[in-house]
């Protein structure tokens, strides 16, 4: 693969293993770490930069924060997301400062929605959706890009401390409205230590790792500011079901939404690719092919949580006693209970949406 990560995109890691080397990232560790959640159990937090600052932070209760973003460009949110708040939800947990910024000003310049549009399907949707995935208002600070005036500030200042060629190495290419996205993104990144300096964790899917090596080299280059570089998880992708990219929100066709009616998910987890045989005899016979099997992909990184339940599933479905039918069944009670109880509590979420610890303008 070429030494390029696309955070517009839509392409599947095919290589791990390789992309951790192209990039001199780090082997994601979860022995560093108290607790651990199902997502670093597991490996599907893969990767990371500048861990062990953070791992320190939480063993000696030293001040750090988390920090992520939303995109109010749909209407839906995927299960991409839903691994950027279980891993924040974490962190928070542990002790991290916790801020969620709404990037209104992205969406206008690289999606074409407005700052009113943005704003309504934050405070509606995205906002209410995160709470419902684990987010914890109470101890999270928010903010609209459009309305803090010291990281609109700080971007432009950033802009005379990245070059053409640097840009596009990192990102492909260097169109107006990306450089304008990702310098904002860098002053969003750092926005917490505007006021005390301190250590900062960014849980990503691998596709923003630009974002967070544009920023670390911007504060290497601003060393009188003496920010501390931003440290980063990376997860994989949630495959979409037909196996070839990354859940995306222009595929609806082959992802599942979040929330979506229980039925049409049940629907699309029925047509996906699975590890199942030719025939029954083949399956019993060799087992299943779990390796190209999105279904349980769906239920390892998502719909399992217990795992020796998940290790039962694994070792019927591997053997052959199992069938692919048998697979999706499980996967279709399992998710119908988790939308029902998403519906419900972004329904509740909403109720407080004007409780909520808003930065001010």
């Amino acid at each position: 693969m070429a030494k390029i990560i696309d955070p517009w995109g839509s392409t599947m890691v095919e290589d791990y293993t390789k992309l951790i080397s192209d990039f001199h990232l780090e082997e994601f560790d979860f022995k560093l770490f108290p607790n651990p959640n199902r997502l670093m159990r597991r490996n599907i937090v893969f990767s990371g930069i500048d861990l062990k600052i953070i791992a320190d932070s939480i063993r000696n209760k030293k001040p750090f924060y988390v920090l992520s973003g939303i995109m109010p460009s749909g209407e839906k949110i995927h299960f991409g997301n839903k691994m950027v708040v279980e891993m924040i939800s974490y962190f928070q947990k542990h002790g991290a400062e916790t801020y969620i910024l709404v990037a209104d000003l992205e969406a206008e310049a690289t999606r074409g929605i407005s700052l009113e549009e943005a704003r309504k399907r934050a405070l509606n949707f995205h906002i209410p959706a995160y709470i419902a995935l684990g987010l914890d208002p109470k101890r999270t600070t928010f903010y609209f890009q459009s309305e803090n005036i010291p990281v609109m500030h700080a971007s432009y200042k950033y802009s005379k401390k990245v070059t053409q060629a640097q840009f596009e190495a990192l990102y492909g290419n260097a169109d107006p409205e990306r450089i304008f996205a990702a310098l904002t993104q860098v002053a969003d990144i750092l926005y917490p230590q505007f006021k005390k300096r301190m250590p900062g964790i960014i849980p990503v899917g691998v596709d923003q790792c630009p974002h967070i090596l544009l920023t670390r080299d911007i504060v290497n280059r601003m060393k009188k500011e003496k920010f501390i570089p931003p440290s980063a998880t990376f997860h994989k992708y949630t495959p979409s079901l037909n196996g070839y990219f990354k859940m995306s929100k222009s595929m609806p066709e082959s992802i599942i939404e979040l929330p979506e009616d229980p039925k049409s998910a049940c629907n699309k987890i029925k047509r996906a690719l699975t590890g199942g045989r030719d025939t029954l005899e083949e399956h019993r016979r060799l087992g299943a092919v779990i390796e190209k099997d999105m279904v349980f992909e769906l239920m390892k990184q998502h719909l399992v949580e217990d795992d020796k339940e998940l290790e039962t599933i694994y070792k019927k479905y591997k053997s052959g006693k199992m069938t692919s039918g048998e697979l999706k069944e499980i996967a279709c009670k399992k998710i119908t209970k988790f939308m029902l109880n998403l519906e419900k509590g972004i329904k509740e979420a909403r109720k407080n949406i004007g409780k909520l610890n808003f930065v001010k303008k």
